[in-house]
């Protein structure tokens, strides 16, 4: 039995310009243990996803499961399964770390969890914050305390839910640490994330959404071997010419274009060469898990 299963699952909202379709008909198994990705451009269904899985929304059809227990017939027994990090933060103004969590485990009916409650804090650099009021919090400290709160009841499955997005690096360290480390003692994770590096680095397998369907699903090592395995990065103030533009990818300064062997790397080279194009500072490397995901997303878009 895995730990959660997703079984043909659509939702649709009614508005005043008619139905539109959030989710089509998506279906996948995360197993247990498993640190599994869910990437996907906004608009893709992600969260009406894991509103779903949470209990917070209703799916117009199908059936999600955690740990065997149906989120609606049972929904007592998959939310008590559950630890949620949300993206928003959401938080009681009026008590301490501490105070928030032995209350966030009173919902779960958990008590005299004080040891676990201290190794939160610890893992998550909440020690010396731990009489402070909430109010008193930077944005990042409260994130950590979402965090924990997430995790207080020890739930087998723990969902982060763009867990990093908006704080600094120290906490992204932080937070990757302890999670990997449940992760190694059994825990099932389910990430969404729009840093596709952190995905790469911690997903062993990884599920693409676009427009409400599932468009790639597989392990990560095999989604990277899967694309153009060759990648040019380079600075430069030129335009790049029509013919390479179309399949490079620019941030400011840095142009990065996709080779799929030595050959077709000397022919970009070539042309832009012809071009008049100034380069400076050139990497060959291997795509990374941001090129796979353009790719399929383009690819899913063409095929649409």
């Amino acid at each position: 039995m895995p730990a959660v299963r997703f079984e043909h699952v659509t939702k649709v909202y009614r508005g005043a310009r008619g139905p539109f379709k959030a989710l089509d008909d998506v279906s996948f198994d995360i197993e247990r243990g498993e640190f599994f990705g869910l990437l996907g451009p906004n608009g893709a269904g992600k969260t009406t996803l894991i509103s779903i899985l949470a209990g917070l929304a209703r799916a117009t059809g199908g059936r999600v499961t955690v740990m065997g227990h149906d989120v609606v017939a049972d929904y007592a027994a998959a939310r008590r399964a559950l630890g949620i990090v949300p993206q928003e933060l959401v938080f009681d103004p009026f008590f301490s770390v501490r105070e928030t969590l032995r209350i966030q485990s009173g919902y779960f009916g958990v008590h005299g969890n004080d040891a676990w409650i201290d190794e939160l804090l610890e893992g998550l650099g909440l020690a010396d914050k731990a009489g402070a009021n909430m109010r008193q919090l930077s944005g990042g400290m409260k994130r950590r305390v979402l965090v924990a709160q997430a995790l207080v009841h020890r739930p087998p499955v723990i969902v982060l839910d763009e867990p990093t997005a908006g704080v600094d690096v120290e906490l992204r360290q932080t937070l990757w640490q302890f999670v990997a480390r449940l992760n190694k003692a059994g825990h099932t994770v389910l990430l969404t994330t729009h840093y596709l590096e952190e995905a790469e680095a911690l997903c062993s397998r990884i599920a693409m959404l676009k427009l409400g369907r599932i468009v790639a699903l597989d392990r990560t090592s095999a989604l990277l071997a899967g694309t153009a395995s060759t990648m040019l990065r380079f600075k430069t103030d030129d335009a790049l010419p029509a013919d390479v533009a179309a399949h490079a990818r620019v941030t400011g300064r840095i142009a990065q274009v996709s080779a799929h062997d030595a050959a077709e790397v000397e022919r970009l080279l070539a042309r832009l060469r012809e071009s008049g194009v100034r380069i400076e500072d050139l990497e060959i490397g291997r795509a990374d898990l941001e090129d796979v995901f353009l790719e399929i997303m383009q690819g899913a878009g063409q095929a649409a």
